[in-house]
């Protein structure tokens, strides 16, 4: 028998809710073997999403918080490998998307760059395990728009010559990939996924994220503020094209309140927030192709049972479900992707897909950095 070749991927979304460890076997086909959550707790997710936006001291909050989380990355790795009971020297590398902070896509009219913190060499040498991280910015030297990375492992995994087919990726922000049963791949980022509902809930509610969506059940979709919400340029960008809580928070969403003729009920604006979201994710798939296709819902969007009716609803023509239906847990996938792009890296392939990134050739993806 073959050995296994694992690897693990790291993944801390958007939302900051916590790190999702995956543990795959790259040997024949990415097999999930393992997965393992630490959450952030409420203090260290106000740092992570204080530091998104501008503010004072950005540098030494940064550099404390490089390290916080490089330490946490580290101690998630290490409880993953402790709960299968293996030993650290069988896993070949870690693949740390690291938690993003800044994402300025090409464009950005403050320059373009992006930034993940969770230090790997840290992680490196808390783990004993060669790291790899900062995938997204080779990408962007390339001319692309380092993200979203996720539809490259979408079309190895996914894929079927017999179907159309898209996956949706739903977490802080939205991603599709569309992949044709023959012809080219494309994905981008389709607006906000959860980051506005749970800001809202957080706020309204004192809860981080609308459990089933039953508040937003309770409430009535605004129409008014759900097509001033969808007046916001990047929904008419073509792609390639992506986005982040630099373009959707807090203080975005305020400055539309202001706009409503009528002041809403805080139910009724949590209702138009996801509808906001499965508007811009069907109206995305629906530019795609006007064949009927299948598609596989990922990430945490895919537990809110409102936000998966209203897909439904707006998808007529569609088959929609979560990727469960394929036996791949939708809440690891994008953790899995990381351990899939460590393994792309080590064996010297690209880990990007032009027509998604936008960027003009193929290229490695991340920095190296060896175990002990």
């Amino acid at each position: 028998m073959s050995k296994r070749q694992l690897y693990i991927g790291l993944m801390s979304g958007t939302s900051a809710d916590g790190i999702d460890a995956a543990l795959v076997d790259m040997q024949t086909f990415p097999t999930l073997i393992a997965s393992h959550n630490t959450p952030f707790t409420e203090e260290l997710r106000k740092k992570i999403h204080a530091i998104a936006l501008p503010g004072d001291n950005e540098i030494d909050r940064m550099g404390v918080l490089d390290v916080e989380l490089a330490r946490l990355f580290a101690t998630c790795s290490l409880d993953l490998i402790k709960k299968i009971g293996i030993d650290h020297n069988e896993i070949i590398a870690i693949g740390s998307h690291g938690q993003t902070i800044r994402h300025r896509p090409p464009g950005s009219p403050e320059g373009c760059f992006t930034l993940q913190i969770g230090d790997p060499n840290i992680i490196a040498e808390l783990t004993g395990i060669t790291t790899i991280a900062d995938f997204r910015r080779r990408d962007m030297a390339a001319s692309g728009q380092g993200a979203p990375l996720v539809p490259a492992f979408h079309n190895a995994i996914f894929h079927n010559p017999g179907k159309d087919r898209v996956i949706a990726n739903i977490g802080g922000m939205a991603n599709i990939t569309w992949l044709p049963a023959s012809g080219t791949v494309c994905g981008f980022d389709t607006g906000p996924g959860n980051v506005l509902m749970d800001l809202w809930m957080q706020e309204s509610q004192g809860k981080s994220y609308d459990a089933d969506g039953k508040w937003a059940a309770s409430g009535k979709v605004s129409t008014e503020l759900v097509d001033l919400l969808l007046q916001e340029t990047f929904f008419t960008l073509p792609p390639p094209k992506s986005t982040g809580r630099e373009s959707f928070n807090r203080a975005w969403l305020g400055n539309r309140l202001k706009k409503l003729a009528h002041e809403l009920d805080a139910c009724d604006i949590q209702a138009s927030l996801l509808e906001l979201t499965a508007m811009s994710i069907s109206n995305s798939i629906t530019q795609l192709s006007d064949a009927p296709k299948e598609v596989l819902v990922c990430g945490g969007g895919a537990f809110n049972k409102r936000l998966m009716q209203r897909l439904k609803d707006l998808l007529p023509g569609c088959t929609l479900d979560t990727t469960a239906k394929l036996g791949i847990d939708p809440q690891w996938i994008e953790a899995m992707a990381f351990a899939w792009l460590a393994h792309q890296t080590i064996n010297h392939r690209p880990g990007n897909l032009c027509a998604v990134t936008g960027a003009k050739r193929e290229v490695i993806l991340g920095g190296v950095y060896f175990a002990r």
